[in-house]
């Protein structure tokens, strides 16, 4: 195998790690402009190699997956918000809880639960009056909170459990965003920034023991639907066995930990991870879609025309939804710009070779949907908002793994079709009767597990 990939010069004591915490955007970028397929650099206590080739993300996350998992960075915070939910489990735990929480993900049920996605986001807008600003993060993200519990756990949430999941977001984020002295902390000592971790952990657990409280009792109930009126959406997949039993996720879960099948751990595990996972992504791409549409009067018209023929007939469904065919394209484009998930991390269970380097055991890759997304050898004038760069044929033109803002492979989110049907039944929602305008600063971004707008997005609503 051939030398060590090139790479930036770091300094003796944090590598890299200052650069990559000042911008994490441009430095990556930077990286990918100057050094190629593969670059190495230094993260804090352990190598790096960002990979730029669509050909190698497909070996790492589809071909070869088997070779690589997901790595451990010495910094147990990860594990003590989410632990072994599906996000970060592997082997036979990540196994067992995929094929069990896939029920509740099938796409019949998915489909059904169009009503109970509408039925929210008209509450969440109703109070919108012409000529206002809201932040229209916030109000997305209070919406999606309010779809995953009704959808995955089969609850309503109140407005004040919803405003304490936000209020923790902040000091939950705030301890993933790039810092290479980190690495120098344990996390056990008393700093406010993991005193401040530790007990939004504790608060967002205890939103999730009222909730589970209130639904103790009713996962075997046939006749209670937590999914909302389509009775459909309670019943499992064809031949699962599940008969009438509801199907959302919570219940799935309390009938394994019935069964002996699972431990209060592993239901704490999941129902944490889907809380955060399942409805911050979906909110940061409403954002940023709102955002560029706001940008682009002729393209937001087009998505209101869609809208508006979408609601045409009532409540919008999923039906509605898949003739949403510009829409469509203006989410995928969203994702591009400004992808939700910024980057993923493997490790190599043994030594690889990748764009013809060796890349050892225990390393860190680093797979860049930000520097991948916005690469001119894979898009023409790729800063350049365009969502008819996604038709058939133009699309077929690029590399598969050109694109990737929900994974691939085995370990792909298994939430794909349950937030790509939300996002467009809100914009259709949202689009069929306002206009947003973007009234904020220049938007600059600030990465965690997640990429965020480092301020509020304000928006001007204007009745159409």
């Amino acid at each position: 195998m051939s030398a060590t990939p090139p790479g930036p010069m770091g300094d003796p004591f944090f590598g890299n790690g200052r650069q990559y915490a000042d911008d994490p955007f441009s430095f990556m970028h930077a990286c990918a402009d100057s050094y190629g397929d593969v670059v190495r650099f230094d993260l804090g206590p352990r190598e790096t190699y960002l990979l730029t080739n669509p050909a190698d993300i497909e070996r790492v996350l589809v071909s070869d997956a088997e070779r690589y998992r997901k790595p451990q960075f010495g910094d147990d915070a990860i594990d003590t918000l989410l632990g072994d939910g599906l996000l970060m489990s592997e082997g036979e735990t990540w196994e067992r809880q995929r094929k069990l929480a896939s029920p509740s993900f099938h796409n019949r049920r998915i489909g059904a639960l169009a009503g109970t996605m509408v039925e929210h986001t008209r509450s969440q807008i109703a109070d919108w009056n012409d000529g206002e600003i809201v932040d229209v993060q916030l109000e997305v993200a209070r919406l999606t909170v309010k779809i995953i519990v009704s959808a995955m756990f089969g609850a309503d949430i109140t407005d004040e459990e919803v405003k304490t999941v936000q209020e923790e977001l902040e000091p939950l984020g705030a301890r993933f965003e790039p810092d290479p002295r980190r690495f120098l902390i344990p996390n056990w000592v008393p700093t406010r920034e993991n005193r401040e971790f530790d007990a939004a952990i504790d608060t967002l657990e205890s939103v999730i023991d009222g909730i589970v409280e209130r639904r103790r009792g009713t996962e075997r109930d046939p006749s209670v639907d937590p999914a909302g009126p389509e009775g459909v959406a309670v019943r499992g997949p064809p031949g699962d066995g599940n008969g009438d039993l509801p199907m959302d996720l919570l219940s799935v879960l309390l009938r394994a930990r019935d069964r002996g099948e699972q431990t209060d751990e592993n239901l704490r595990d999941e129902l944490v991870t889907m809380l955060l996972a399942g409805h911050d992504t979906t909110a940061l791409a409403l954002t940023y879609t709102f955002y560029l549409l706001s940008k682009h009067p002729e393209a937001r018209e087009r998505v209101a025309a869609e809208a508006e023929a979408a609601v045409a007939d009532g409540a919008p469904t999923a039906a509605d939804a898949r003739e949403m065919k510009f829409t469509d394209r203006v989410l995928t484009e969203s994702m591009r710009l400004y992808p939700p998930v910024y980057t993923m991390f493997r490790e190599p269970k043994l030594d690889v070779k990748l764009g013809g380097y060796r890349i050892p055991e225990g390393s860190a890759l680093m797979l860049s949907q930000w520097v991948i997304h916005r690469s001119s050898r894979w898009y023409d004038d790729p800063e350049t908002f365009d969502p008819d760069r996604w038709t058939p044929e133009r699309r077929s033109r690029r590399p598969r793994f050109a694109y990737f803002p929900f994974g691939a492979g085995p370990r792909h989110c298994i939430g794909k079709a349950f937030s790509l049907l939300e996002a467009k039944l809100i914009l259709a929602e949202v689009c069929s009767q306002y206009d947003l305008d973007y009234e904020g600063p220049e938007l600059s971004l600030r990465g965690s597990l997640t990429m965020h707008p480092n301020h509020p997005v304000p928006m001007r609503i204007r009745e159409r």
